[in-house]
């Protein structure tokens, strides 16, 4: 029953990216843990709507070798694999092609996760990883230097990548930094640059304020 609801619960995942226009077609890949050394992975050129529960292939975090499922997983596993392995707290990854937040690394605009408090208290820095050629080695060896300490991270000309406890919270930070982008974009219109961000002192006011309504 355990897998069944992961199962259910990325499909749910992957049909809400592909309405949200987070990914198109085949684009993109998302998975999940089940127990401690198994994943589950969407499979390789299939569109994200249209997957069913027992499309998703099962398999090995150590090794992504394939325990159940036909057809092949994601060219980039090697990109969730590095993630589980780096993140015991980590449960599910979600890599999008969000429009916005990609085209924000086309133009070489770094995302300040400091100037919005909302995506500050709930996601913190959101590095972007240098270009990496997809579905190679390359494009792990790029984030590595991120994974233990970010929620998020972008990648050059290649979308982005979200962790988090379940697919749902992984999808909902994806989401939040879509709409951050698309406010930081507008702002950007207005008044031809970017906002400034948050200074450190405002910053330290919101960790505070936090950790205080996480304690009352």
């Amino acid at each position: 029953m355990h897998e069944t609801r992961k199962r259910e619960e990325l499909v749910r995942v992957c049909r809400h990216l592909q309405d949200r226009g987070l990914v198109a077609a085949s684009d993109g890949n998302v998975s999940c843990r089940v127990g401690s050394d198994r994943m589950l992975i969407t499979p390789s050129g299939r569109r994200k709507g249209g997957l069913e529960p027992l499309d998703l292939i099962l398999c090995d975090v150590n090794e992504g070798t394939i325990v159940a499922g036909r057809g092949g997983a994601s060219s980039e596993i090697r990109m969730h694999l590095l993630v589980y392995q780096q993140r015991v707290d980590v449960q599910a990854v979600v890599h999008a092609h969000p429009p916005l937040l990609t085209a924000l690394t086309l133009a070489g605009i770094p995302f300040a996760a400091e100037i919005l408090p909302e995506v500050w208290l709930s996601i913190g820095q959101v590095p972007t990883a240098p270009y990496a050629t997809p579905g190679t080695q390359q494009l792990p060896a790029a984030i590595s230097p991120f994974i233990k300490s970010c929620q998020a991270i972008l990648m050059e000309r290649h979308g982005s990548l979200t962790l988090g406890s379940s697919p749902e919270q992984a999808c909902m930070r994806l989401e939040k930094l879509e709409h951050a982008a698309h406010t930081l974009f507008y702002c950007h219109l207005l008044q031809g640059k970017m906002p400034r961000p948050l200074s450190e002192r405002d910053l330290a006011r919101l960790d505070e304020a936090h950790r205080k309504a996480s304690s009352a």
